[in-house]
Formats: C-alpha cells, structure tokens, sequence
C-alpha cells in the first residue's frame, strides 16, 4: 500500500472486488472489519470469501496491497495462515451497518444506511462518513452499472452524507438484524455541525483521525472550523494539507481570520501560502501579522459614549446626541461609576425598547468582553471574531475603563487617539 497516497472510497464500489495473490484469483471481498475504539472507525481486516466451499479469510489491513477498481492485491504467500471468520465484538461494515436505521439522540429516526466512505491515508483507513442520500439508496438496489446515468443523478441531487463524528459508540451486540446506529445530535442539528463543536471533536483524535475527517469538510465549514481549533492543531492541520487547499481554506476567511492562521506557522509556510493568496487579501494579512504582537492599548479611543447607573433613559437620550457627535464608539453606551469603574453597558437597540424612566443599572448588561490594556491585537481579533463585537471596551486592571476599540480598527489597525 502507497502510504503516501491520499484517496476516498465507497464501501459500495469495494464490495465485490476480486481478491487476488500476485496475480491469481482466490476469492473477492465480502465485507470490511472496523475497530470502533475512535470518532473515526478503523479498518483492520478484509473478509475475503471463496469459492468451492473453502473457509473465508480475514486478512489484516496491513497485508493489503494495492486496492484497484477490480482488485485488491493481498500480500500474503499462502491463504492457509489467515482462514478464519470475525469473532465477537469485531463490527463488518457491510453485514452489520448497511441497512440500519439511523437515530439521533432523542431515538427519532434520521435516516438509513445506504453507503459509507471510507479514507485512505498514510496507509490507513478510516470510516468517515454514513452515506443516506438517493444516489447511494440507487447503488443499493442495484443500480451501480449504469454509472453513467447514476453520475448524472447524482450531480443534481443534495449529497446527504452523515460524519461519523456524528455516531455515537456503536451497540456491543449489533448484528445483522439488529442494532441501530444512534447519533450523538438532534435530528433538527444535523445539517450542519457548529465549528465550534467539530473543532472540539478535532482536537481529541490522533493526526491521521483527524485529517480523513478534515479533508471530508467543504470549504466554508473546513474554514470556518480551522479558525477554531487550537493553534497546536491548525498548525498540524495546514502542514498536512496540500498549499492549493490551505490557500483555498485562507481565502475563505476575513484577513483578520488568516492572519491569526498565519501566525502560528513558521515565517516560510506563512509567506508561502501569502504569495498564494489573492493581492490586495494578501496585503491586508502581512498588514495585520506586522502588528499582531502591539498593545491593544495603542489601537484605543478615548471618544466613546458613557453614563452613570442612576441616569434616566430618558436622560440619556436627551445628552446622546450631542455625545456622538465627536465620538468614535456609537453603537454602544458603556456605564461607568464614580471611581470610572465599567460596570455595565448597552446597545443601541436595547436602549430603544426601554421605558424613559428606567435607569441604566436597571437595564444594563452586566456580563461584559473587555479587553486589558495589556492585551495584544492578535488575541483582541479573537475576540472580536468569536463574539461578533462592533466595539470591546478597554479596562485597566481594577477595571476602570480606559478606552473602547471598534471592530473597524482592528481590522484596519488605524490608530485613533
């Protein structure tokens, strides 16, 4: 097997494959065997069925060779050593999965299994997604020679396929009449996993797991979830992506977004994947790596609009206009005490759906982001990204206010003072 080679397969189109030794037929494939230990199954035998009555063997993955669109090559000398059939525990993805109803996690019925992908990689191969939709429901009954007409279809209909991310641990005693597969999500959640989620899966599987999930992504949920995983796995994650596709996946993000990827690979990856990227993004990103190690504190204006907790709704409509007139911060009133100390804000909408004679400290937000005086831009873009703030306000180590940074300055890191 090419460990270097990256390829996706359909459990499908490798059922049925003749199973050869050099170049003489001894069987074909009849079902593959996974360990469901991890988010993403691994495939650790091949069951190959013969003919004339002779006993079936399970051949370990690591003594499968080429794996072609008619054959997969097995590199053993002697059938004999390997005759045998799965055992207890062990999961056949064909035998066992196909056909099974597929529940989320309050037990409503998602969908059936009518296909699974599976990834090759550095020599591995993975599960990594169940297949529901109508094209694979035509390749189950049947359908699968007329490849022409079965392409054409397939083009014009929704790709309805479930990560195995989704799949909960799979039942100790599922056979092949029983046993559903059960979903770790609501039926209604399905269409998309947050990235936030997906990221979280992501960090706890081993590199290659990680990568047959990652590669299966399209690329706005690919980016999207790249922006959050941890810097130790967005590092490993571009390396092993091939330039055209992590250029692809940067390209898909704000420039403030690729620059905080950018800035935890090594200066030659970084400008690599730089020159790749369209001109005037390009410009905007190695703008925003020059400045990522600043002090937010630099970027601050003091022009931002503030009140006292006791202020009057009403009051404070009365002095606003004549406050936003020269500030830089109007999306938000941020309520301050009498020491300066922030403790509380809100916007402009909240402010509108208040009575006039209430007072700020009766409406206000009290949960606030803020940012220290200390903060640098990188960490303050991760804010601003994670929360979709217009502006964070700036405090000092006891909490006195001391400046706001609208979101527009970050992304343009003009300095206002």
């Amino acid at each position: 097997m090419n460990h270097e080679q990256e390829r996706t397969f359909l459990l499908s189109d490798l059922i049925g494959l003749k199973a050869v030794i050099g170049k003489k037929r001894i069987g074909k494939l009849a079902d593959i065997v996974i360990s469901d230990a991890a988010k993403a199954p691994e495939v650790t035998h091949l069951l190959i069925s013969r003919p004339f009555g002779d006993k079936p063997l399970m051949v370990p993955w690591a003594k499968v060779g080429e794996v072609g669109p008619k054959t997969v090559e097995l590199m053993i000398e002697a059938p004999a050593p390997y005759e045998g059939e799965p055992g207890p525990g062990q999961v056949l993805l064909k035998d066992h999965l196909l056909d099974k109803k597929v529940l989320d996690c309050n037990d409503d019925e998602v969908e059936v299994v009518y296909d699974i992908k599976l990834m090759l990689r550095r020599g591995h191969l993975f599960a990594t997604d169940i297949d529901c939709s109508r094209a694979a429901f035509l390749r189950r009954i049947g359908l699968k020679k007329l490849s022409n007409l079965l392409r054409d279809i397939a083009s014009r209909i929704k790709d309805d396929t479930i990560p195995w991310s989704y799949v909960q641990r799979l039942p100790e005693d599922i056979g092949s009449f029983k046993g559903d597969l059960k979903l770790n999500v609501l039926k209604e959640k399905l269409p998309e996993i947050h990235p936030v989620d997906l990221a979280g899966i992501l960090e706890e599987l081993d590199q290659d797991e990680r990568l047959a999930i990652f590669s299966q992504l399209d690329t706005e949920q690919a980016s999207d979830t790249l922006e959050e995983v941890e810097p130790r796995v967005q590092r490993e994650l571009i390396a092993a992506l091939d330039k055209k596709r992590a250029a692809e996946l940067i390209n898909d993000m704000t420039p403030a977004q690729g620059a905080d990827i950018l800035s935890v690979l090594p200066a030659p990856d970084a400008e690599a994947l730089l020159s790749m990227l369209d001109v005037e993004d390009a410009g905007k990103i190695r703008h925003l790596l020059d400045h990522h190690d600043d002090s937010i504190a630099n970027l601050a204006t003091t022009h931002y609009i503030s009140f006292s907790p006791q202020m009057t709704i009403g009051d404070v409509f009365r002095e606003y206009r004549h406050k936003a007139g020269s500030a830089d911060v109007v999306m938000y009133i941020y309520v301050v005490d009498e020491s300066g100390k922030l403790v509380g804000a809100l916007d402009i909408r909240e402010l509108l759906q208040a009575g006039p004679e209430e007072r700020l400290q009766d409406v206000m937000t009290t949960n606030l982001i803020t940012l220290n005086a200390k903060t640098v831009v990188k960490d303050a873009v991760k804010l601003f990204v994670r929360y979709s703030l217009r502006a964070i306000p700036i405090v000092d180590d006891d909490g006195v206010m001391i400046g706001a940074i609208p979101y527009r300055d970050v992304m343009d890191l003009k300095h206002r003072h």
